[in-house]
């Protein structure tokens, strides 16, 4: 199997918990806190490992905060790679109203970057990089962090033969699909991420397609994959349209669901299946993910008893 190395710059510890009913101006008693580690690249690795592989993590780190957030990553195994961070590391609190079912979030700012520490992540990117293997960049840029960070580190790499995978959101996403002299070999992002793009709805699959491939056109990545919800996902180079559909399964939470895909569909990629058996995959994964409480990511039994109801076909 080909190296994994995942990126998060921007972590949290996640706290999870639930309420009778969200009202406001009241004391609300919670159930009891449940504390897991997040961020787009931890939980990447968390759900490789989840799956049977392996990975390591380059996590920025910070203050107490961070010190739990290490512990945690250790206390699963997975291999991290700390990067000290310019100040506290995040916190977020899920909220499950039990009258109602809904989940409010709530995500606390981290610490602000300046020109030292972006030297500094490209100097650690650089240098725990894989050769042959690939580098999952996942999650949101911390402020202070230029937005086509992505960018700097994709020239970076573009000499150790390592292939790039981004799925990130805002600023950092609008600049990426504007296209560069050396685009990640895979770039991610969600239906309303790509809708909002687009300039209007994707209604059907082959509009998110379309999409996709106008993307690639531009030179955003070589693979555009964008997430359609209960409808699965769609994937496009210059030369593929496919779509796997998601299986049909109860949905407890929806979080972790896109880190899930990536971790399962990066695995696949790894142990060298194409892209089609790995879109199918990452689907699989994250028909899992729905099916777990609060941030909780996929199973592996979960997701090889899905395999096979999330069938790949081709949109061309």
């Amino acid at each position: 199997m080909q190296d994994i190395l995942t990126v998060t710059l921007n972590p949290t510890v996640d706290l999870s918990t639930s309420v009778a009913s969200v009202v406001p101006g009241e004391k609300l008693r919670c159930a009891p806190a449940i504390t897991d580690p997040g961020g787009g690249g931890i939980n990447v690795s968390r759900a490789i490992r989840l799956l049977g592989g392996e990975s390591r993590a380059l996590v920025a780190l910070g203050g107490h905060n961070g010190d739990k957030l290490r512990a945690l990553l250790e206390s699963e195994g997975i291999r991290l790679i700390p990067l000290m961070a310019p100040g506290e590391t995040r916190l977020s609190l899920a909220v499950t109203d039990g009258a109602t079912g809904a989940q409010f979030r709530f995500v606390l700012p981290g610490p602000h970057w300046n020109p030292a520490g972006l030297k500094a992540v490209l100097a650690a990117i650089t240098t725990a990089v894989p050769h042959t293997g690939y580098v999952v960049i996942s999650g949101s840029v911390p402020t202070g962090l230029p937005d086509d960070i992505a960018d700097r580190a994709g020239a970076k790499l573009s000499a150790h033969g390592a292939r790039v995978i981004v799925d990130t959101s805002g600023p950092a996403l609008t600049r990426l699909v504007q296209g560069s002299d050396t685009p990640p070999y895979v770039l991610r992002m969600d239906g309303s991420e790509a809708a909002e793009l687009a300039g209007g709805p994707l209604q059907t699959r082959a509009d998110s397609a379309a999409f996709a491939a106008q993307l690639v056109t531009r030179g955003a990545a070589e693979v555009v994959i964008v997430a359609r919800g209960a409808d699965g996902s769609v994937l496009a180079t210059q030369d593929l349209r496919l779509h796997a559909e998601a299986a049909k399964v109860p949905v407890r939470s929806k979080v972790g669901a896109g880190d899930s895909f990536l971790g399962g569909f990066t695995l696949a990629l790894a142990r060298g299946d194409d892209l089609a058996r790995a879109l199918q995959w990452g689907t699989a994964a994250a028909s899992a993910a729905v099916m777990t409480d609060a941030t909780a990511l996929c199973t592996r039994e979960d997701t090889e008893a899905l395999f096979d109801r999330c069938p790949v076909t081709s949109l061309a």
